[in-house]
């Protein structure tokens, strides 16, 4: 038996399941925990790790594997169990304005900046012997995760999805005996998403890898799964073969609710503007890499548009343009809302017509304020607020809080919220202010199912009003909603 854990009880109330948890790993199994947003998946995979103490129980570990290359393995947890949390699946920065003003305002790189190759290195020189079979195994992981391309690349230039590889090679490069990962395929794209999970069977019937998932949806459980630990309302149900899990679970709901969304009057600016987004023939490069080549792209008002394209394609980039983040757009031929950028427009006034969500926002978004404030901060464009909300501004956040099914969170604390409930929260700050145009970038990362059904039924209904234009990233087609008319495809340069 790898772990197990007998009636544990977390010392700290807030951290603590609804009953006292049972939990064994034993040698050859491989475990997804699943369940709905907010059950305690997280909670259970912390407990297990130790990262929340327990009251008279203890976790027991027993990391020995028969065979002499393994003798003089280390017994302690840390060196054994590898557990790449929510956030650490976003990789990079969790400082927003240092994230921003380091990948859109750089070009070249500087001598104080990690290298995805010295970093990797690093890790690999650190983590055991420099030996023939272990440098193998690093080549493998480069070539999997398509890395070689990028190895003198700083860390703050890969893309979302590319900073999701880096993480996960770190992860694998300190060969663990146990990797747990919560989400570890949000935010690739399909065939990578395929590769890691042939890779994670490999390495758990090859070289002795046990590997714990914790996962929102049940499709997302990959066949080398042995079994399934069920948590419902912070209940940890008993340990089943994945098979029978999946002969008994319930089918997945497509019933989409009721939907009635706020509506404002939209703005002169929308009405007047036939094209809300127009490039002509732009280029971005950082250093000796370009993100994007001679682009020509034109989105007109009413337009929903699907963004497709590998990791490392360039649609962070594209979506940074649009939202006035990055100042190479100083540069390029960019008209946003009929004015071409520098001439003379602020930040403000482009973002006043735009509501946007994506993976870095919510990775930067660690501010332990109430969760209706985070949704009341995009009326002002920040992270965070500055001035107080006035009661009409409340009434509109609950109102939108109410649509998202989130209304009871209001007064909860934006970090004391599961990470699916956080990404609820934000996606009600990108609507709160009926913006003109609406970029949502993975808006379904962490989502349960029920959830997903949910916010595409609310995109949908934004969507029927006059003059709303939409621009969504997905490496999910399902996930795309119905309202999406037109799709551009972006290729790796």
């Amino acid at each position: 038996m790898i772990i197990s854990l007998h009636q544990g009880v977390a010392r700290m109330a807030e951290w603590r399941m609804a009953q006292p948890v049972d939990f064994t790993l034993d040698t050859g199994e491989h475990i997804a925990i699943v369940g709905p947003n907010a059950s305690g998946k997280t909670m259970l995979a912390e407990i297990i790790t130790g990262a929340h103490p327990l009251t008279d129980q203890r976790v027991e570990y027993d990391f020995c594997m028969p065979g002499d290359e393994h003798e003089g393995r280390s017994t302690l947890a840390s060196d054994n169990i590898k557990y790449l949390a929510f956030r650490d699946m976003y990789g990079g920065s969790t400082d927003r304005t240092y994230y921003l003003q380091q990948r859109w305002n750089q070009t070249e790189i500087d001598d104080d900046m990690p290298i995805v190759g010295n970093v990797l290195e690093t890790v690999f020189l650190r983590t055991g012997p420099d030996t023939e079979e272990r440098r193998a195994f690093q080549d493998h992981l480069y070539d999997l995760f398509q890395l070689r391309s990028l190895l003198d690349k700083a860390v703050i230039f890969l893309s979302s999805g590319e900073l999701r590889k880096f993480t996960l090679c770190k992860a694998l490069m300190s060969r663990p005996r146990v990797l747990i990962m919560d989400n570890p395929f949000i935010g690739l794209d399909k065939a990578t998403r395929q590769q890691v999970r042939q890779l994670l069977a490999t390495l758990s019937t090859e070289r002795g890898l046990q590997v714990i998932l914790v996962l929102s949806k049940e499709q997302d459980i990959p066949t080398f799964i042995t079994h399934v630990v069920p948590v419902r309302d912070k209940v940890v149900l008993p340990k089943m073969p994945r098979e029978e899990f999946l002969r008994t679970c319930p089918p997945l709901t497509t019933m989409a609710p009721a939907i009635e969304i706020p509506v404002t009057s939209t703005t002169e600016a929308a009405m007047a503007s036939q094209e809300v987004v127009a490039l002509h023939k732009v280029s971005i490069r950082y250093g000796e890499r370009t993100i994007l080549k001679d682009l020509d792209w034109t989105v007109r008002c009413g337009e929903r548009w699907a963004l497709t394209g590998q990791n490392g394609s360039g649609k962070s980039t594209l979506l940074s343009l649009v939202c006035a983040d990055n100042p190479q757009s100083y540069a390029c031929d960019i008209t946003l809302f009929g004015h071409k950028r520098g001439t003379g427009e602020s930040i403000w006034d482009i973002k006043r017509h735009i509501g946007y969500v994506s993976p870095e926002m919510h990775r930067a978004y660690n501010r332990d304020m109430p969760a209706i404030r985070i949704v009341a901060s995009g009326l002002k464009d920040t992270v965070g607020l500055h001035v107080q909300p006035s009661e009409d501004d409340y009434t509109i956040c609950r109102q939108w809080m109410h649509t998202f099914g989130i209304h009871t969170l209001a007064d909860r604390s934006f970090m004391r919220l599961s990470s699916g409930e956080q990404r609820m929260v934000l996606l009600a700050r990108a609507f709160v202010k009926n913006p003109d145009l609406l970029i949502l970038d993975e808006p379904f990362h962490g989502l349960d199912n029920t959830r997903t059904q949910h916010v595409k039924t609310i995109i949908e209904a934004f969507c029927q009003q006059p003059a709303k234009t939409l621009i969504m990233v997905s490496h999910y087609a399902e996930d795309l909603p119905a309202c999406i008319t037109h799709t551009l495809q972006l290729t790796k340069n």
